[in-house]
């Protein structure tokens, strides 16, 4: 019998399904809306909510925030890290993942802050390592541009080698709490690390206790060649997008071998697969709303722009009805790939169409698409699904259609797990 999905859920501090008067999302930006949503993943047993995050206002779409601004695409966006306090206070088991750039935070401030928050969330925190992809990014701290892509992984890994030092910098037995000689921590069981690298230098120790996982849960998005060698050497779970079952076959395994290069276990590192499943009652149901969609007012040029913030590439100049050149950009070449679909001959106005399709059909009701889920993830060999929405217009009712739809028809299979047996995000992953 196959084993269970891991699900996660990708989504980011948006203002959500502000379009669709029927299916409003956030509403305000207490955080509130995100906490109920946490909850509703947590009672359908969830692996842990990803919220992703950037540090622009991108002009990457006719060099203007026009479009982006327009159709809230990436922004308004508010920082995720406040917010993974407030599900943490309010969950118990799910795990609450959140992106924090290499770029952003000196090594010895994230490690210190990421400590901190698997302490508030009880063992359940995670990083989701970036780099940041966007020269008008590195232009808010003070830098013309990013460095090249393979200088960007060389300093990733530099920094986070960096962190698992200042994370390891107490002792798991460093706290005594010794009331007879009034000893609350062990100094011979605290060390500084003297880490000095190409990039980094650090002295440590941290001043925080030692995280309960001993270091919180990494996740990574790793696309290109590189990129793949880099989350299979430090993540837990990777996010990928894939083009059909046999590519995230493909992906999954290589992988799996760079982890085994890595000297890792590769059953350690669980590939979660971005989708957008549109739901409905019936098939033909889930169906018109997808052709609502994609042939909304906008919807190609909002697809355009967006793909344009994580890729950093102007597609406003390129003829919608004509196939798309191929590129390559110095922002992220493996969701560039991904989109441009590379030799399928489909024109640009197609490819934005398809935006948010991972290659499997995932519009139906909710036993058609955990059906197929099901089917896809038996030959894909593994591990699991990340769920999202297009523009991340996350809504009440699509929640509730996931959690209370689509979650059920999977547990009905076996593909989801009922009930936590965990209560630790590492452990949590590595269930099954």
């Amino acid at each position: 019998m196959q084993k269970p999905l891991h699900l996660g859920w990708f989504t980011n501090f948006t203002p959500g399904d502000w379009i669709n008067p029927v299916s409003q999302g956030t509403g305000n930006w207490d955080g509130k809306f995100f906490v109920e949503m946490a909850q509703a993943m947590e009672r359908a047993c969830f692996d842990y909510i990803m919220l992703e995050d950037t540090l622009m206002v991108s002009e990457a779409y006719g060099g203007s925030a026009a479009a982006t601004l327009k159709y809230a695409l990436q922004v308004p966006k508010h920082d995720p890290l406040p917010l993974v306090s407030m599900i943490g206070a309010a969950t118990s088991r799910l795990g609450v993942v959140a992106t924090m750039s290499t770029l952003a935070y000196p090594p010895f401030m994230l490690a210190r802050l990421a400590s901190t928050l698997d302490h508030i969330c009880g063992g359940r925190f995670g990083w989701n390592i970036v780099t940041s992809g966007e020269d008008i990014a590195a232009q808010n701290f003070g830098l013309e541009k990013l460095p090249p892509r393979e200088t960007r992984y060389a300093m990733a890994d530099e920094y986070v080698d960096l962190v698992q030092k200042l994370f390891g910098s107490w002792q798991p037995d460093a706290v005594v709490k010794d009331v007879a000689t009034g000893t609350y921590a062990d100094h011979t069981k605290v060390a500084p690390i003297h880490f000095e690298g190409q990039f980094f230098k650090c002295r440590g120790p941290l001043n925080t206790v030692r995280s309960p996982q001993g270091q919180p849960v990494f996740v990574q998005a790793g696309g290109s060649p590189r990129g793949r060698a880099f989350a299979a050497r430090h993540a837990d779970s990777i996010i990928a997008v894939g083009n059909g079952v046999e590519g995230m076959k493909a992906y999954r395994d290589d992988v799996r071998r760079h982890a085994v290069a890595a000297g890792r276990n590769p059953d350690d590192v669980k590939v979660l697969f971005l989708v957008y499943p549109i739901l409905g009652e019936t098939d033909a149901e889930a169906e018109a709303r997808h052709q609502r969609m994609v042939n909304s007012p906008g919807f190609v040029e909002a697809a355009l722009a967006a793909v344009g913030t994580v890729t950093d590439i102007d597609f406003s100049g390129f003829d919608l009805d004509q196939p798309l050149p191929r590129l390559t950009t110095n922002g992220e070449q493996g969701s560039l790939d991904k989109f441009a679909q590379w030799g399928s001959g489909k024109t640009l106005r197609q490819l934005a169409q398809e935006r948010f399709d991972a290659g499997i059909p995932m519009i139906g009701s909710p036993d058609t698409v955990a059906e197929r889920m099901g089917e896809a993830m038996d030959a894909i060999g593994g591990d699991g699904f990340l769920i999202s929405t297009p523009f991340q217009r996350t809504s009440r009712r699509f929640v509730s259609e996931v959690c209370e739809g689509l979650v059920p028809a999977l547990q009905r299979r076996g593909l989801a797990r009922k009930a936590y047996t965990k209560t630790m995000l590492r452990d949590t992953l590595r269930e099954f």
